[in-house]
């Protein structure tokens, strides 16, 4: 009833136009269960002129600080059992990396976030460098916050297939220590596992895989109604998945090309967007009407509707 009450001053399955930490405040507490966002790089593109917005500040000590203050206000509307997904890259000024990851998390945490996990977007196809003088950059950071330390995660949702008995098993001695009584690897490792050291191997694994690992390797991707790369469904599917219960309410307060809402619609979750410029909400606002019609999808509100 709680759920329901809170829902009735905010409808849901909408995207806003506004300023993100301005329309945050005026939300009531503990209203979503899920945030998942990629908020503008600092000093990485002009989104058409528009003043004010996130990305633009003169130095990257100010776009740490607007970031951090905005996801204060992100942390009041996150429910205590909910669950902050953070994408975000790095940025170099004059040939030396600025840290800005990093910067920004650590802002976070003194701001009173828990960081649970810092995951590497790893892209297969990133955009070739000309740079001579480092690697190229072919990663992003994904921080896996939580606002309280009881919090909703789901394993089971996002597990990964197992390797060990795979032929991508890079396992000294790979398959043949399965079945064969003292076979585990590194010795001592598993002592205290007696399934392991009786040859058991098939006792100690999931059956629905293993666990999630921090490295996600994922193509970009694109959006033909935007000059601009879109981080992969794929990515965003994930976050949901583990961090979102079913029927839940999903959040990105830089909702852009609204790829967010539009893996939440189909994960059967709620959303919400928020974007400073307008032409990006209606760009976001058609991708759902589309998908909508030509998939044939139902958001939860919806469903809830029609009984």
């Amino acid at each position: 009833m709680a759920r329901i009450a809170i829902r009735k001053t905010l409808a849901a399955n909408q995207i806003i136009h506004g300023d993100a930490r301005a329309v945050l405040h005026t939300w009531p507490d503990e209203l979503v269960d899920c945030i998942v966002t990629s908020p503008p790089y600092w000093q990485q593109r002009d989104y058409r002129g528009k003043n004010g917005q996130v990305g633009r500040e003169t130095t990257p000590a100010e776009y740490v600080t607007r970031l951090t203050a905005i996801f204060n206000e992100g942390r009041r509307v996150l429910k205590r059992s909910g669950t902050l997904w953070l994408i975000i890259g790095d940025k170099y000024e004059n040939g030396e990396q600025l840290g800005l990851p990093w910067r920004v998390a650590l802002a976070l945490i003194d701001d009173g976030w828990i960081l649970r996990a810092d995951c590497i977007w790893h892209k297969p196809n990133a955009m070739p460098s000309s740079t001579r003088s480092r690697p190229t950059t072919d990663h992003e950071y994904i921080f896996f916050f939580t606002r309280s330390k009881d919090y909703y995660y789901d394993a089971d949702a996002i597990r990964e297939p197992h390797v060990t008995f795979s032929p991508n098993s890079r396992m000294r001695g790979g398959r043949r220590h399965f079945g064969v009584r003292g076979g585990t690897p590194e010795a001592g490792k598993n002592g205290g596992t007696t399934n392991l050291h009786d040859g058991r191997w098939d006792q100690a694994f999931h059956p629905l895989g293993r666990n999630k690992r921090t490295v996600w390797s994922i193509p970009l991707s694109k959006f033909r109604d935007a000059h601009f790369a879109v981080f992969p469904e794929s990515l965003v599917e994930t976050c949901i998945l583990a961090g979102c219960p079913t029927g839940g309410l999903v959040l990105d307060p830089f909702v852009g090309s609204g790829t967010v809402p539009l893996v939440a619609q189909r994960l059967k979750r709620d959303y919400l967007g928020i974007d400073c410029v307008a032409e990006y909400c209606e760009m976001a606002r058609r991708r759902l009407h589309t998908a909508t019609t030509v998939r044939g999808f139902a958001t939860p509100a919806a469903r809830r509707g029609r009984r």
